[in-house]
């Protein structure tokens, strides 16, 4: 008889993977008490403690560990299965699962994430946000979207978008009375709006003009986390911002906010979809990268 379902060792893999029941709870679509219950009821059969629990953490037990490394290639043949078989549908079906910060989500969601829901009506998609980069196969996401610095390097990646350009940007009311900066070394004058960094770092803008790149730590008493705050922050007269250009072009058409040191802010490679480099991708896989490509070859 066999002493574990499918949906117990996927169980397992994912309290492990989380360090906790309450993430891993979300990530499989259940509740946090019936995750428990599955980790449980599986321990009981087997004989055996997987998990040391307290209040304030879960830890996988001497014996968990063991268990895991003999379960976890189990399961990745047993997904491979699944996915070869999944081939051979028409249609692609399933949630396609990807990980992907919040400015990131604003940008691909229209023109590609929503374009692939009315193309395949059939497919849920789920799009989790969070600003640091996460393991999207230890987190049981299809794919990750992030700029192409940041992909990593055993992953596959392919453009989604074009580049991105930076615009520093402040408002009429600001500039009242003010210069406008002509190099980067003039906003050392100004009041500027600075951006703390998923990392926890505050982000140093960037520069570069005739091949030469530099950075500079503008001076500022405000920092958010947010690029939709800072772009309200603007907006609003605090100072000048560092964004992306798509975020702003409405404003600075409308006059709203005015674009400056245009020169000094070259565009840079843009996001990238990734995801592990599988010989067999699953159908809905295949399907959004297809979809990608078109939209990419209509853009050109």
């Amino acid at each position: 008889m066999m002493r574990g379902t499918l949906a117990e060792l996927e169980a397992v893999v994912a309290v492990a993977g989380h360090g906790g029941f309450r993430a891993a709870a979300r990530e499989l679509g259940i509740s946090s008490s019936a995750l428990s219950q599955q980790i449980a009821a599986l321990e009981t059969r087997l004989g055996i403690r997987l998990f040391n629990r307290t209040t304030r953490s879960v830890s996988l037990s001497a014996a968990g560990e063991q268990f895991l490394a003999e379960v976890t290639p189990a399961l990745a043949a047993i997904r491979n299965a699944i996915d070869l078989a999944d081939e051979h549908r028409a249609e692609p079906s399933g949630t396609l699962r990807i990980n992907m910060a919040i400015g990131a989500a604003r940008m691909v969601l229209e023109p590609y994430l929503l374009e692939y829901l009315d193309r395949y009506p059939q497919m849920n998609l789920e799009v989790v946000t969070e600003g640091a980069l996460v393991d999207i196969n230890a987190q049981g996401f299809d794919a990750g979207v992030r700029i192409l610095e940041a992909v990593p390097s055993d992953m596959t990646a392919i453009p989604i978008g074009g580049t991105i350009r930076p615009a520093i940007v402040g408002s009429p009311a600001y500039f009242k009375g003010r210069s406008l900066p002509q190099v980067p070394a003039d906003l050392m004058h100004h009041r500027c709006i600075k951006a703390r960094m998923a990392s926890g770092s505050i982000y140093r803008w960037e520069f570069g003009k005739r091949g030469q790149a530099f950075t500079l730590d503008v001076p500022g008493n405000l920092i958010l986390d947010d690029s939709d705050l800072l772009h309200r922050a603007a907006l609003r007269g605090v100072g000048i911002a560092y964004l992306n250009q798509w975020q702003v072009t409405d404003d600075i058409a409308a006059g709203r906010l005015i674009h400056v040191l245009e020169d000094w802010t070259p565009p840079y490679p843009g996001l990238c979809l990734y995801y592990p480099g599988r010989r067999h991708l699953p159908a809905k896989m295949r399907a959004f990268i297809d979809l990608i490509r078109e939209i990419n070859r209509r853009r050109a």
